[in-house]
């Protein structure tokens, strides 16, 4: 038996979730046809191919959460570090917003038309984006060398 490395398992799932969307678009094909005609392929060998599938997902799926759960990298887990990277980027998608938000120019054609002014320090917005961003790639290549280095449980 060959052991998998982690970054592989994560691949396997990305390709079985691929094929699940493919299965899915080639049922909606074959599940009916006009009357006289026959499908180009039977749904019944599709829904076999969708459990095996799913089932292979499913099993794959429980072994990366495990590894995640389990390993552990820079004094942290591999979930751990996930879900600060997964919390990190949210943060920085509503910092991007907000500093968007204050960087939209509003042209006033007359003195009559509203005026509006930023709330916000853009300078430091901006420099706390980019504090964020390289703390998600910082993280991001940690979590790509562990995945490249750790065996799948």
């Amino acid at each position: 038996m060959t052991i998998m490395k982690l970054a592989e398992a994560l691949n396997r799932r990305a390709d079985l979730q691929r094929r699940i969307a493919q299965i899915r678009e080639r049922l909606a094909n074959n599940v009916k046809v006009q009357e006289g005609d026959q499908p180009a392929e039977q749904p019944s060998a599709l829904f076999a191919e969708l459990d095996a599938t799913l089932a292979e997902l499913e099993s794959l799926i429980v072994q990366i959460n495990r590894t995640n759960q389990e390993t552990q990298w820079e004094g942290r887990s591999l979930t751990e570090m996930i879900a600060a990277k997964d919390t990190l980027s949210l943060h920085l998608s509503v910092l991007q917003g907000a500093l968007e938000a204050a960087n939209v120019r509003s042209d006033r054609f007359s003195r009559n038309e509203i005026k509006f002014v930023r709330t916000v320090d853009v300078t430091a917005l901006q420099k706390q984006v980019d504090a964020l961003s390289k703390a998600i790639r910082e993280l991001d290549t940690s979590l790509q060398q562990a995945n490249w280095t750790t065996d799948l449980l």
